[in-house]
């Protein structure tokens, strides 16, 4: 396989030109620098023409150093890698069906394009169909009629998260198509991508290791694999309960909000004749005042908890919850393609025993040793995608564990915010506690109650035998 570089036109000796399994399942279920060995360069376009091609600059080319398989990249160079911003426009476009828009800003590219939640379809259809062995995130779900205001927030949220993490990612951060999606200001952006991709093979005919990934792999492959999903899939379950945690501080504010504003009384009929529903409205009414501080107090330590925590653990999830989507993949697509393949092959090969043994016409049997030839070719370029989609797996894997220390910065924030909040909150809280008890009300609650007494059981008529 010859590789080239971005611009100019190779050709390919391996059988097929493209992968036997197509992204589309991923969808429905929802370049790396030469200096940084893992991940190698893809070509940015291919033209179908083949002609003989150019020579490529030899820092591009230059075989790196050390082991290919391991990653050496650090957290903190993967989130400044790019930080993009996804703001709602507040305008809805559109003559009869409204849509919403956004204002997509990226730091590194130092742009600001507007786009709407079918671009990013697009732009995630084409990574799955370039980089069908990685893990490309998934999309927030499409809504058609009747998005409420909190659906499109909870919306712009997951998208803002889904271009971070293909933003931060070591091979789709030096992609065209990404830079197409956060710099291209014209009007066609959907046709901009597609153009982008056509007539270029996905991750394994565009890299010159892909027959050789094999060689790079452990002989235990298959048991770290399981190994880390079973990993992957208790730490997605242990931090999937954990936001459950943190979004409780949101309801906790809202609650609080409600007590605030609550202005129900009861009638004037209940409180005619006895001076305790005067009493009980004039300390409420004192109280009000004070409940409207831990009530602002609450909102904002929500509003913190949510930026600070809810979404960082959002982030990490959306990222774990990609990883399974690969092994998904990679069992239910790769692997159950290639046995089907081979199959199918052995289902030849008795076929030509049996055409053997019955003395067949030459041609049928030609036909039929063409066919097993191509099967057979298939079959290995199977096994070559195969290796190739661990090799891939366990550098994905490896990316799950550079980015697990954000969990400690997601506990550390959450710990602060507890804090915080407390500190802001227990002040009016105290200061409820000193306010003067109105008469009716007892100084004490009595220590011990009479123990209350369960009804006597009535007797249960005998059934007849």
């Amino acid at each position: 396989m010859q590789w080239c570089n971005h611009g100019s036109h190779c050709s390919f000796d391996l059988p097929g030109s493209g992968d036997p399994l197509t992204s589309a399942s991923r969808v429905a279920g929802t370049t790396k620098l030469a200096s940084e060995p893992p991940y190698l360069p893809t070509p940015q376009a291919i033209e179908p023409q083949a002609i003989v091609p150019r020579a490529p600059a030899p820092s591009r080319m230059q075989m790196p150093q050390g082991n290919l398989l391991l990653l050496s990249h650090s957290l903190q160079e993967l989130l400044a890698r790019d930080t993009v911003q996804v703001e709602l426009i507040p305008e809805k476009k559109g003559l009869f069906l409204k849509h919403a828009e956004y204002e997509v800003s990226s730091q590194r590219f130092k742009s600001s394009v507007y786009r709407r939640y079918n671009d990013f379809v697009v732009f995630q259809e084409m990574l799955l169909h370039k980089f069908p062995y990685r893990m490309v995130p998934a999309l927030p779900p499409k809504r058609m009629l009747g998005a409420d205001r909190e659906f499109i927030e909870a919306r712009r949220r997951a998208l803002k998260r889904f271009v971070n993490l293909v933003a931060r990612h070591p091979l789709f951060s030096e992609d065209v198509v990404l830079k197409l999606f956060l710099s291209f200001s014209g009007s066609d952006v959907q046709n901009k991508l597609k153009e982008s991709a056509q007539c270029v093979g996905d991750e394994f005919m565009n890299c010159k290791l892909a027959t050789r990934a094999k060689d790079f792999l452990p002989a235990d492959i298959q048991a770290q694999f399981a190994i880390s999903r079973e990993l992957i899939r208790n730490i997605y379950n242990s931090f999937h309960k954990a936001i459950d945690n943190a979004a409780g501080l949101l309801i906790f504010g809202k609650e609080l909000s409600a007590i605030g504003s609550d202005t129900t009384l009861l009638p004037s009929w209940a409180a005619l004749n006895s001076s305790t529903w005067g009493s009980l409205k004039w300390a409420l009414k004192g109280l009000s005042v004070e409940f409207a501080l831990p009530e602002d107090k609450a909102a904002q330590q929500g509003k913190q908890a949510e930026n600070d925590v809810v979404e960082k653990l959002n982030l990490f999830l959306d990222l774990l919850q990609s990883y399974k989507d690969l092994c998904e993949w990679h069992e239910k697509g790769v692997l159950h393609k290639h046995q089907r393949a081979l199959h199918k092959y052995s289902l030849m090969k008795r076929q030509m025993m049996s055409a053997a043994v019955q003395n067949c016409e030459p041609e049928s049997v030609e036909q039929l040793e063409s066919r097993i030839v191509e099967q057979e070719n298939a079959i290995q370029t199977m096994e070559l995608r195969n290796y190739f989609s661990l090799y891939c797996l366990h550098q994905e894997t490896q990316l799950i564990h550079v980015y697990l220390p954000l969990t400690s910065h997601i506990l550390r924030a959450f710990v602060n915010s507890q804090i915080q909040g407390h500190k802001e909150v227990s002040p009016p809280l105290l200061r409820m506690l000193s306010w003067p008890r109105p008469s009716f009300f007892p100084d004490a609650l009595p220590s011990s109650l009479p123990p209350l007494q369960a009804p006597r059981a009535a007797p249960c008529p005998s059934l007849a035998t």
